[in-house]
């Protein structure tokens, strides 16, 4: 597990789970005011780099920012949200294709595809659309073992389940709730971020983006994930029925019904869950174990079953991540044609109409 420390908020919005690709592009976009710049293009075209001069740039005139990295290669960036204009630029080719509803209106389409040379392409035909086949291929290797990885992960937290107590852990909610939540006047709202990913590194974990959003903390122990589960979908229930906008952190493994983090930015307060595969290393902050709500002498009859489990899914993970970086090879080879190809000179004309159009120039 890679720990990764920034200035701005960094999250991602999308990443291979054991459901195949799950991304979050969409919502962003249904967020109440925001207006996306969609950015269509090839490989090596310069799309991540725009991106980062653009989040320099609004840095350095004190803009708040997200930096939205890219799963596949968290060095370099999937979009940038530009928190005071309500406003955001992503790439929206696949495997997170955005297409515009309103083109022009709504959204604006910038498109990088003029500036590749066709021309210096097509001698290397074959070798483009191999290195494109292979990319795929390995990444749904990759897929397959972090399915494997995750059914073992929800087995285990089946097991765990049945020794749950979930009626003390409502209980330990609204107290909790009562504590730390105050009712406002304000008006609910909520986006989804993902805070952890499987990458070519390994789980990346951005623990910066704890520490930038939030200076007061509820961590949540849970290795199997049963009870973490309830107590976060309480909590922001509770959260939003309370008219707090939060910030809500699907887990990586299983984000269609598992929430891993909760922030409350009013509050500067987040809602942790702490693991095997996002430890929470946070100074002077004591965990909440939630074995406190499980029957331990019931859990033990489990305890072959989860050792085994948590053993497989680490050396299948491990295998998934080989095979993305074996992808990202393929692809950093795909950008070496592509770079070669393109005119740099009209990407830097593209880039400096998006510094316009964001008020960044």
């Amino acid at each position: 597990m890679k720990t990764i420390q920034s200035r701005s908020p960094d999250f991602f919005l999308g990443a291979t789970t054991p459901a195949g690709f799950k991304g979050y592009f969409e919502p962003l976009r249904r967020e109440p005011g925001m207006q996306m710049l969609l950015i269509k293009s090839g490989p090596g075209c310069g799309k991540s780099t725009l991106m980062k001069h653009l989040a320099q740039a609004a840095e350095q005139q004190g803009q708040r920012i997200e930096k939205i990295h890219c799963a596949s290669d968290p060095d370099s960036l999937d979009g940038v949200i530009f928190l005071d204009q309500k406003r955001a630029i992503i790439d929206a080719t696949a495997p997170h294709v955005v297409e515009p509803d309103a083109p022009g209106a709504d959204e604006l389409v910038v498109s990088l595809y003029h500036t590749i040379d066709a021309g210096k392409l097509a001698p290397h035909r074959d070798e483009v659309k191999a290195l494109f086949a292979r990319n795929a291929a390995l990444r749904g290797r990759a897929a397959r073992y972090i399915a494997s990885a995750g059914s073992l992960m929800l087995d285990s937290r089946r097991a765990e389940a049945c020794s749950a107590n979930f009626e003390k852990v409502r209980r330990y909610v609204k107290r909790l709730c009562t504590r730390l939540l105050p009712r406002t006047e304000g008006t609910a709202s909520e986006e989804l971020r993902l805070l952890s990913a499987i990458t070519p590194k390994g789980m990346v974990f951005y623990r910066g983006t704890v520490e930038a959003l939030a200076d007061r903390y509820v961590v949540f122990r849970d290795d199997y994930g049963a009870v973490s589960r309830l107590l976060l979908e309480l909590i922001r229930a509770e959260a939003l029925a309370r008219g707090y906008h939060i910030i809500t952190c699907p887990c990586a493994m299983h984000p269609e019904d598992q929430i891993d983090h909760i922030f409350i930015p009013a509050l500067r307060l987040a809602f942790l869950t702490d693991n095997l595969w996002h430890p929470i290393q946070l100074p002077g902050v004591q965990a909440v174990r939630c074995t406190r709500f499980v029957d331990r002498e019931n859990l033990s009859g489990f305890r072959a079953r989860l050792r085994f489990n948590d053993r497989a899914a680490s050396e299948l993970i491990d295998q998934a991540v080989a095979l993305m970086a074996q992808a990202k090879n393929c692809h950093d080879e795909l950008e070496t044609y592509y770079r070669a190809a393109v005119d740099f000179d009209q990407v830097n004309a593209v880039a400096a109409n998006c510094q316009k159009i964001l008020g960044l120039g």
